[in-house]
């Protein structure tokens, strides 16, 4: 299996998801074990993804699940905000961040993938 634990996108979701995790703790006890636990879900769902990429031979499809993953963390923050499960505006807005930087460089690795396929497809022929 490749390394993966230099890629700057497995830090990002790493930091991610260990920062979900500690503010899930401060969730109700319902939000805490239903959106709460999408959201933990989601974020170590995103990391066993960006390992399965890296060391795929067909990296494109994993990386487009990658992305449509992501995409439904940003939306689940959403969801979390307005059904008002983070204690402060403030901590929502941080985690939001992350994930729009995670999703940016899951787009860009995806991107990045395609060229290089098309590259590589360009040379044989």
């Amino acid at each position: 299996m490749a390394r993966y634990e230099h890629l700057p996108i497995y830090k990002k979701a790493m930091e991610l998801g260990i920062y979900l995790q500690n503010i899930v703790r401060n969730f109700s006890r319902y939000n805490k074990y239903t959106i709460g636990t999408e959201l933990r879900d989601l974020s170590r769902n995103i990391i066993l993804l960006i390992i399965r990429a890296n060391s795929s031979a067909d990296k494109e499809s994993v990386l487009r699940e990658l992305v449509e993953k992501c995409e439904l963390l940003k939306q689940a923050l959403v969801f979390a905000k307005e059904a008002r499960a983070f204690d402060n505006f403030k901590t929502f807005q941080h985690v939001s961040g992350m994930a729009v930087i995670l999703c940016k460089q899951s787009e860009g690795w995806l991107k990045s993938s395609k060229g290089s396929r098309n590259h590589q497809s360009s040379e044989k022929g």
